[in-house]
């Protein structure tokens, strides 16, 4: 398939599912990019925060707020540590060597497809 039919399916389908479930299309970027276009681990996390800027930040946004469904104090208080955060993580990961990071990343994945699993049966 060629690159860019390949990347325009990506990222129809990471911003219909983000938008659907309220996940960072990360979760869905990152894998396909590594998997499917052959970036390392860094390169696709890279890329896919970079992705997510103008769409996540705008036009999901609307939507929601649209709604009635955003709290903007807690956006604020939120958006002022996923800042600090964001920095110290995207620091620490150019540390960490790949393989390390894809197991992160999986085991980050899998903890929170088991708790969705485990509390959709309460």
């Amino acid at each position: 398939m060629d690159q860019t039919l390949l990347l325009l399916f990506i990222g129809l389908l990471a911003g219909l599912i983000g938008g659907l479930v309220g996940i960072g299309g990360g979760l869905i970027i990152v894998p396909f990019l590594v998997f499917l276009m052959g970036m390392s681990q860094h390169e696709a996390q890279g890329t896919s925060l970079a992705t997510l800027l103008l769409p996540l930040s705008f036009l999901s946004v609307y939507s929601y707020n649209k709604a009635g469904f955003i709290n903007w104090k807690y956006v604020l208080i939120l958006s002022i540590t996923f800042m600090i955060g964001s920095y110290f993580g995207g620091v620490w990961a150019l540390k960490i060597d790949q393989k390390t990071l894809k197991k992160i990343f999986g085991f980050i994945m899998i903890l929170g497809a088991a708790k969705m699993f485990w509390d959709s049966y309460k």
